[in-house]
């Protein structure tokens, strides 16, 4: 673990602070007219979901951690629990749905996915950006939308709802963006 004074923490950082381990997940510089610069840093705390805002000054310090991360793939879903396999020694581990923050409906039998581990203890579950996905249900275009700007909803065959351009019909297969559910393109 190294030091890093509190003006420098950046999104995306995982720090210690308050005997937990926080994620970054925006930062703020501010330079007010009296007083020293300080760094306004709201965080998530990785093991327990809780949020926080942080008052950061430059002579304040936290420790920057190391996440050991670990390729796994899911097998299958066990009630509130997704079992994932070490892809390297067939381990298998239960871990709970509430860990990947509602992209579990983007698990595919067989998917790679990244865990986040901190001493040993999976704190994260990373899946991949985009995945293929294929249209069950999609609204008829209404006369009279121009194709630029209109989109219109369509729900994918695990139950989630994205928006998609007007002329992708019901069984077109798609690639979405998991983390912002949102349609990319048509699959190749």
């Amino acid at each position: 673990m190294a030091k890093i004074s509190g003006v420098d923490i950046r999104p995306g950082n995982i720090i210690e602070y308050e005997k937990g381990i926080w994620k970054v997940a925006k930062t703020q510089h501010t330079q007010p007219g009296k007083g020293g610069a300080f760094m306004q840093v709201e965080m998530k705390n990785l093991i327990d979901g809780r949020k926080t805002n942080v008052r950061f000054r430059s002579q304040d310090t936290v420790e920057k951690v190391r996440l050991d991360t670990k390729d796994f793939q899911f097998l299958y879903a066990e009630g509130d629990d997704l079992v994932f396999m070490d892809v390297e020694t067939y381990e298998q581990i239960n871990l709970p749905k509430d860990l990947l923050g509602g992209a579990d409906a983007f698990l595919q039998d067989g998917m790679t996915v990244l865990l986040e581990m901190y001493d040993e203890r999976p704190i994260s579950v990373q899946l991949p950006e985009q995945v293929e996905a294929t249209i069950v249900e999609a609204d008829a275009v209404v006369k009279g939308q121009t194709a630029s700007s209109s989109y219109k909803p369509a729900i994918l065959d695990n139950g989630v709802r994205v928006m998609v351009p007007p002329h992708i019909e019901s069984g077109t297969r798609i690639v979405v963006d998991v983390y912002e559910r949102s349609y990319v393109g048509k699959a190749g």
